[in-house]
């Protein structure tokens, strides 16, 4: 019922950029939180940012923002180290509807890859 698609991901020079946007799409009434996680290989997934906090790997980096007209999340990823390559996914607590009811869940998007390397 509520779809996240993300985008922007791709390989990166270290010390370049890179912007992740996620879409959220479906009957939604509301979207109670947004944030990133990203998973490198071989280690558990990990929150890096979302409106209110950012892990201190990424910080001063790493910024989140949100455009609530088109529920809508960006992650603006600067300074690029080969160590933040990962997939990268979206997350979301939101109020949506059903044909019989109104939930609230925690969605995630496929995730999108984010390669730093020379």
């Amino acid at each position: 019922q509520v779809q996240l698609v993300e985008s922007g991901g791709g390989l990166v020079q270290p010390g370049g950029s890179l912007r992740l946007s996620c879409a959220a799409s479906g009957r939604i009434f509301s979207i109670n939180g947004m944030g990133w996680y990203r998973q490198a290989p071989g280690k558990q997934r990990e929150l890096v940012a979302d409106i209110h906090s950012v892990s201190d790997s990424v910080k001063g980096r790493f910024t989140v923002s949100r455009d609530n007209a088109n529920n809508t999340v960006y992650l603006q990823m600067t300074s690029l180290k080969p160590e933040d390559t990962a997939v990268y996914y979206c997350n979301a607590d939101v109020t949506y509807a059903t044909d019989h009811e109104v939930k609230r869940d925690g969605v995630w998007g496929q995730g999108t890859q984010v390669t730093v390397s020379s």
